[in-house]
């Protein structure tokens, strides 16, 4: 290192936040303020009205039919993500070179942020009754009776979320195999069968727990594929039907009932799999690593692996070009009518301000618990930041909103209450996938500039603005993107706190596709899908570094 630059670097411990205290309590109060927050919204459920026996559970036909579909819709989604997720990667893993590959793993990764309910209207214009597929399966097979909505749509669509991020994650695994032992395996010629028990599947059980429990607890707390495809009560899930006893019904000890259900179920899925060994790889990572060629990938089984993906990249584009061919007219008739395009630029405003605040306070709560789980990874303080991180998917964010609402609703104004719920309610939503995304980068410093900056003196701001900041910058950004991007395409918490007068763009979407406006529906899908990838590309150039980093960031960045 030159000597200005060693002179320059400071040494001193009173840095800016040097003290460890600003590593670990920031987090720890952040993410024990999660969970108090989390334990406010049902006592202030169970405070309002009186929690009903849990005997009405399986005595009550409605609510014993409503657990069991739920049960049976999510049991069924993680079986079915699962069987497709695993022959995808591993066709994906044989084939690291093959055009589109690039392609399909960004489309892979949209996955987890693709709002529902655009998805749910492509789902609709490719399998739904007017659906290209379904009338050319009726011209080819009128024998063929196919009905999407029910548990057919929901199945569907819970597979064409969550099998490419399946998939995406269990690749990621195997391309994390050491390199020498694939070139083991090539040199020796093994088939496909023996690569699988020797090389593939331990690699891939300790992941499967995880995936199964993330999976499992998306579509068990599924709320707008089952109101736009549930088709009527005998579809309905907990979810809705906390909608339903908040919304219409004003039953908050039925709610309160089924929220503690959702949660005794989901916490002990999260269990079972921590039991099971569940890693924190959670959410794909972003940098592919370059794979041995394998003799197992050419032959029939090459062949076959290309078949397999072709298929898989049409199952995942056919949504999204309907959406693109249906919703290009539609957008172009809603943007040049006056009070139409008023309306969806009045949506798109309000969504923006909702969430780019939201997307904010993910990541910066994210980075404070990630902190102070780094400063302290046993004992109580680490048990409470493992648990607010994944405490989110459990808690029904509906729940969640309507206990907040009911504790603070003589602080907040008379108009703006139900906007400041959502904000709030979406950047916790948004957490436990943001985490996953900034985990890796934070952790991943390698040893000998840890050890440069600790002989240096480097502590506090010094040390997060020249050691982290250059490695984080385009995490940051990523995060940020996803965060934004799930809070604007968020339904669940806007359809209970939103006004129908003043809509965001998926309710706007809801309100056209409920009326059949087929038409501007498929515009407003459109324009959300426009939106989404304008903040992305927004947040990519904010994340690239600037021309003039080399010259001031540290040799190992």
């Amino acid at each position: 290192m030159p000597e200005s630059i060693r002179s320059s670097t400071p040494r001193h411990p009173d840095a800016p936040f040097s003290n460890p205290g600003w590593q670990l309590w920031p987090g720890l109060l952040l993410a024990s303020l999660l969970l108090i927050l989390a334990g406010g919204g049902l006592g202030a459920l169970f405070w309002q009205a009186e929690l009903p026996r849990v005997a009405v559970l399986w005595e009550n036909r409605y609510l014993r039919n409503v657990l069991s579909f739920t049960l049976w819709q999510a049991t069924l989604s993680v079986a079915l993500s699962l069987l497709l997720a695993l022959p995808v990667a591993r066709a994906l893993a044989r084939q690291p070179c093959f055009p589109g590959r690039s392609l399909l793993l960004r489309l892979m990764e949209l996955s987890l942020v693709v709002p529902t309910i655009v998805a749910v209207s492509g789902v609709v214009g490719v399998y739904g009754r007017q659906g290209w597929l379904t009338t050319l399966v009726n011209d080819w097979a009128p024998a063929l009776s196919w009905n999407l909505y029910g548990i057919n749509g929901i199945v569907l669509t819970h597979v064409f979320f969550n099998a490419p991020l399946a998939a995406r994650i269990l690749l990621q695994t195997l391309e994390n195999v050491p390199q020498p032992q694939w070139r083991i395996a090539s040199q020796l010629g093994l088939s496909s069968g023996w690569v699988w028990r020797a090389l593939e599947w331990p690699a891939l059980r300790p992941v499967l727990p995880g995936i199964a429990a993330l999976i499992f607890t998306l579509c068990f707390t599924s709320f707008a594929i089952i109101m736009t495809l549930g088709g009527g009560p005998a579809a309905t899930t907990i979810e809705v039907a906390i909608y339903q006893s908040l919304r219409f019904d004003f039953d908050f000890g039925r709610a309160a009932l089924l929220a503690t259900v959702q949660l005794l179920i989901c916490g002990s899925v999260w269990w079972l799999a921590s039991r099971r060994g569940m890693t924190h790889a959670l959410v794909p990572g972003r940098q592919v690593a370059e794979q041995v060629p394998r003799k197992d990938g050419s032959g029939l089984r090459g062949l076959w692996d290309r078949l397999l993906l072709l298929t898989f990249t049409l199952f995942l584009i056919a949504p999204l070009a309907a959406v693109a061919l249906r919703g290009l007219p539609g957008l172009v008739s809603t943007l040049t009518q006056s009070g139409s395009g008023g309306r969806l630029w009045d949506a798109t405003l309000l969504s923006l301000a909702i969430a780019i605040p939201a997307g904010a306070s993910s990541v910066l709560a994210a980075l404070l618990v990630l902190a102070s789980n780094g400063s302290t990874q046993k004992g109580i303080p680490g048990q409470i930041s493992a648990t607010a991180a994944y405490l989110p998917l459990m808690v029904p964010p509906l729940v969640l909103g309507t206990g907040l609402f009911l504790l603070l609703r003589p602080q907040l104004g008379v108009t703006s209450e139900g906007l400041i719920l959502v904000g709030l309610i979406n950047s916790i939503m948004a957490l436990p996938f943001v985490l996953q995304m900034l985990r890796g980068p934070l952790r991943g410093l390698d040893i000998a500039s840890i050890h440069q900056a600790d002989q240096l003196g480097i502590l506090g701001w010094y040390r997060w603005r020249w050691l982290h900041w250059p490695r984080m910058r385009r995490p940051l950004a990523l995060a940020m993107a996803y965060a934004t991007g799930l809070s604007l395409g968020d339904f669940g918490v806007i359809a209970l706190f939103g006004s129908p007068d003043e809509p965001t763009i998926p309710v706007l979407l809801y309100q056209q596709l409920g009326s059949y406006q087929m038409a501007a529906a498929a515009g407003t899908g459109l324009w959300l899908i426009t939106v989404l990838l304008a903040v992305f590309a927004l947040f990519n150039l904010l994340g690239r570094p600037p021309a003039t980093a080399h010259l001031r960031e540290p040799e190992h960045a």
